[in-house]
């Protein structure tokens, strides 16, 4: 948002007062473009890298604020989340080493935060669109950062709800669940982009971002996991969204539309249509004491305004391509920032992602210009979304053909992306380097979404979720250090978690998730048909209110089978179960659920969290 100090709109004076500046902002930004005051005809590319912090064991640290007093560089910043920080990279002129230098900056700068989280904590930084070892219980209110911006929006997202924020993504596996704060927005990890346009070619060059996105991302995506969930190829798309999604479900038929998305039309006219239809769409939500700037005024006096309110306006907003306006030395200038591309897997893949990125902005045909009488915005849209989900498998509408996002890339939009460089006259060593990555991908149908999801699935085959979720981010850990791009990763294997310090510090970590529950009035050969379909050895009993009632292990039902192996007809579950249930938290270290298997003579523990089962673990589940 730009504003260290944020605070909710209480009064209608203040809500007035706010409206009134983003209203004077809006017609001095169009008093700007009509008197072309604007930096015309010089290109830039900056960047914003995003970044987890993971201890020893490869889970979320919460030491964000240590580590940046370490770090001791104006350069980085804090993020929602005590586990995360950011990195504002320089901007460069695009022009022949651009991209390198931008790669050497962001080296040095990752360096540091490396030095620094080993030197506080022995911590690691992971570069990662989700962190696959958060869990539920990280992203509370207690990890938020202690920011009074943070905390502000916080509460202002949460009363605008006046309910609980809900998750529902549906992919291979489904996730739903309901959560009090928008931390779980924080478990997004980025690498924006930034690119300064030509206010002259802004419309057109607005639009086609929109355009190139699905595919775009398509090439990109890293994101596959969430609480060991295999979700979309880039989850982050819908976590985000639903994360601070502050609609209220009973006025979802409404019109309203959510503060994070893709956007809603072509901009057919000014660039200046983006943020009024933004101003008409959205309320403001939250004002600053900070806002002194009569914009028209200041241009009166030979001032650049800095539209300090519409920033703020724009700043509640999370669109995937977000036009920004920005001045420097007392120029104003325009930037589209790219914010759908996830961070990592590499800071190799990075930077081709970014040269991609500029490349096709920079390469768009003339023809495209007026993009809105070719296409409909709704194949943007589309294209987005399915990318989003299905990743390198997604079939694009692009001008009225069908494209597999291969084809696409390979035979359409890398040519365009070279054309797009050689004309800002990149040098062609970097243009070969980086688009060579992008077409490593495709040849080795290999990016960090699929590496993460092949990873998983084989160490899913010998370990539990926990400890696949770990592994992987070990893995992806120590290959990020070593430079190379994704496309050339070997999967992860069970070996890699060998050396991994306190995997087992908890219940949480080992326990069987994989559930199974009977009826206390289920017969109990069905019971014992279940135990022997599905290989297992302790059986919750439920309810008709699912409380937890009871336990069926097998010793049970062995004891009941007569000669020929049969148990009683018309037995109900209540009748042998075992009342003898013993609970404790996935939090419960393995040393003390162990002492309690032993103390308490059972053979199993049922793991609870808020009243609900969340796992069984026993005397096997025990690490040698």
């Amino acid at each position: 948002m730009g504003f260290q100090y944020v605070k909710p709109i209480t009064s209608q004076e203040e809500r007035s007062q706010l409206i009134r500046f983003i209203l004077q902002d809006i017609k001095a930004f169009e008093r700007m473009l009509k008197e072309g005051l604007f930096e015309k005809k010089t290109y830039r590319v900056g960047a914003e890298q995003e970044f987890c912090i993971v201890n020893k064991a490869f889970r979320p640290s919460f030491k964000a604020l240590e580590i940046l007093d370490a770090i001791d560089d104006s350069h980085f910043t804090t993020e929602l989340g005590l586990f995360n920080l950011e990195i504002n990279l320089d901007p460069y002129l695009l022009q022949k080493d651009c991209f390198s230098k931008l790669n050497t900056q962001l080296v040095q700068l990752l360096d540091k935060a490396h030095n620094a989280a080993q030197k506080v904590a022995d911590d690691k930084i992971i570069l990662t669109g989700i962190l696959p070892t958060l869990g539920a219980k990280d992203l509370v209110f207690e990890n938020m950062t202690p920011h009074e911006r943070y905390q502000t929006l916080n509460k202002i997202l949460s009363d605008l709800k006046q309910e609980d924020f809900r998750l529902y993504i549906k992919g291979v596996d489904e996730l739903f669940l309901k959560h009090k704060t928008i931390l779980f927005e924080a478990c997004n990890t980025s690498f924006q982009i930034h690119l300064q346009i030509d206010p002259d070619d802004a419309v057109a060059m607005y639009n086609w971002s929109q355009m190139i996105a699905g595919p775009v991302l398509a090439i990109a995506s890293n994101s596959p996991l969430l609480l060991g969930r295999e979700l979309w190829s880039e989850t982050r798309i819908a976590l985000f969204q639903q994360s601070i999604d502050t609609r209220n479900t009973t006025y979802l038929l409404h019109e309203e539309r959510p503060r994070v998305g893709f956007g809603n039309e072509w901009i057919t006219e000014s660039i200046a249509d983006v943020y009024k239809d933004d101003v008409a769409r959205y309320p403001v939500i939250l004002t600053s004491d900070e806002i002194t700037e009569d914009a028209m005024e200041s241009l009166d006096k030979g001032i650049i305004p800095e539209l300090q309110a519409l920033n703020l306006h724009n700043g509640t907003l999370y669109k995937w391509n977000r036009l920004c306006y920005g001045v420097h030395n007392n120029v104003p200038h325009l930037r589209i920032e790219n914010r759908y591309i996830p961070s990592g897997p590499s800071i190799e893949d990075e930077i081709a992602n970014t040269v991609y990125w500029i490349g096709l902005m920079m390469g768009m045909p003339e023809e495209y210009n007026e993009i809105w009488k070719l296409v409909s915005f709704h194949d943007a849209r589309g294209n987005f979304n399915n990318a989003a989900r299905t990743g390198l498998e997604s079939t694009f509408n692009w001008f009225d053909k069908s494209y597999t996002a291969r084809k696409l890339t390979k035979k359409v939009l890398i040519p365009m992306a070279r054309k797009g460089l050689k004309k800002l006259q990149i040098n062609p060593q970097d243009i070969n380097h980086y688009l060579g990555i992008i077409e490593d991908r495709l040849l080795r149908n290999t990016t960090g979404s699929k590496w993460i999801t092949r990873s998983y699935r084989n160490l899913k085959n010998t370990v539990s979720t926990d400890e696949a979720n770990v592994i992987v981010t070990a893995a992806m850990y120590h290959r990020q250090r070593s430079g190379i791009p994704v496309s050339k990763w070997e999967i992860a294997t069970s070996t890699e978690g060998n050396k991994i310090p306190d995997k087992y510090d908890s219940v949480g970590r080992v326990m069987e998730t994989q559930l199974f529950a009977v009826n206390e009035n289920d017969p109990i050969r069905l019971v014992n048909k279940i135990t022997k379909w599905k290989k297992i050895h302790h059986l919750p009993v439920v309810n008709n209110e699912q409380s937890i009632v009871g336990v069926i292990t097998t010793k049970i039902l062995d004891e009941l089978k007569d000669d020929d192996d049969l148990l009683p007809d018309g037995m109900l579950t209540k009748e042998v179960m075992s009342r003898s249930v013993v609970m404790v938290t996935s939090d419960t270290s393995i040393e003390e659920a162990t002492a309690v298997i032993e103390r308490q003579g059972v053979n199993c523990l049922l793991v609870m969290e808020n009243k609900h089962l969340v796992g069984i673990f026993n005397k096997q589940l025990i690490p040698e």
